[in-house]
C-alpha cells in the first residue's frame, strides 16, 4: 500500500507579466515530500526557490498545476480555508524573521496560538520561549533583540502550534556564521524531536548538506536531485 506524500507538486507552474510578455518563474515542477523528510531546495538567485516554497506553503497560487498537502489540493481552497489549513498544519520561517514589531517576543509566539483558540496559550508560548533560551526576554520588542534572538523567536512561533510541516526560506541568510549555525542546530533538533517534515530553501551548501534530499533548481526547473547516503 503506497503512502500518501505530505506535500506533492504536480505540473506546478508560475508565470508573471513582465514588460508586455509572460515571465515563467517555475515551469512544470513535479515534486513529492514524504512525512518526516528533510528536503533542501538549492539553486542560483532567480531560479525560483522562494517562489516554489511559497506555493508549497499556500502563501501564493500557481498559474497552473497543483499543490497537495496530505492530499488536499490547495488551489481549490478559498482564502479562509487556506488560512485555517496553514494555521493548523503549516509553519513558516522567513529570512527576515517577519516578527510583528508592535508585539513583544512573547506576544509574537502567542499570536498563532490565540488565533487557533488553543487552551493554555500563554503558558505554552512562555514555555516555547524558554526552550529557545529567551525565557527572560519575552517582554522585549523585536528591535530590542539581536538578529539571532529574533530568529529564535521566529522558530518558537513557527513550532508553537505543532505544525506537520515547516517551510524555511533562507533561515540563516541574515545571520553571521556562528549565529546561523546555532539557529540551524535548534531548527534541526526540534524537527527531529517532533517528527516535523522540513522543506528548506538555502544558498548555503553546508546547510543543504544536512538534508536527506537536495533539489537543484535552475531557471524554474528541477535539474537534478541528490539523496544522502
Amino acid at each position: 500500500m503506497s503512502v500518501q506524500p505530505r506535500v506533492e507538486c504536480l505540473g506546478l507552474t508560475k508565470s508573471m507579466p513582465s514588460g508586455g510578455r509572460s515571465l515563467t518563474i517555475l515551469d512544470s515542477i513535479d515534486l513529492s515530500v514524504d512525512a518526516g523528510d528533510f528536503v533542501a531546495i538549492v539553486g542560483p538567485s532567480g531560479s525560483g526557490k522562494s517562489t516554489l516554497l511559497g506555493l508549497m506553503a499556500g502563501l501564493d497560487r500557481p498559474t497552473s498545476g497543483s499543490v497537495r498537502l496530505d492530499g488536499q489540493a490547495l488551489e481549490t481552497m478559498d482564502e479562509d480555508a487556506l488560512a485555517i489549513l496553514r494555521r493548523r498544519d503549516v509553519g513558516f520561517v522567513f529570512q527576515n524573521f517577519q516578527l510583528l514589531q508592535n508585539l513583544t517576543a512573547l506576544e509574537n509566539v502567542l499570536l498563532p496560538l490565540e488565533l487557533a483558540g488553543r487552551d493554555g496559550a500563554r503558558a505554552h508560548a512562555t514555555a516555547m520561549l524558554e526552550r529557545v533560551g529567551l525565557g527572560d526576554r519575552g517582554h522585549h520588542y523585536p528591535t530590542q533583540l539581536s538578529g539571532g534572538e529574533q530568529q529564535r523567536v521566529a522558530l518558537a512561533r513557527a513550532f508553537a502550534p505543532g505544525p506537520k510541516i515547516l517551510f524555511a526560506d533562507e533561515p540563516t541568510g541574515n545571520l553571521d556564521s556562528a549565529t546561523g549555525n546555532a539557529a540551524l542546530e535548534l531548527l534541526l533538533e526540534w524537527r527531529a524531536r517532533d517528527g516535523v517534515t522540513l522543506v528548506l530553501v538555502t544558498h548555503d551548501m553546508s546547510v543543504a548538506a544536512r538534508a536527506r534530499r537536495r533539489i537543484h533548481l535552475e531557471s524554474g526547473r528541477i535539474v537534478r536531485e541528490e539523496t544522502a547516503a
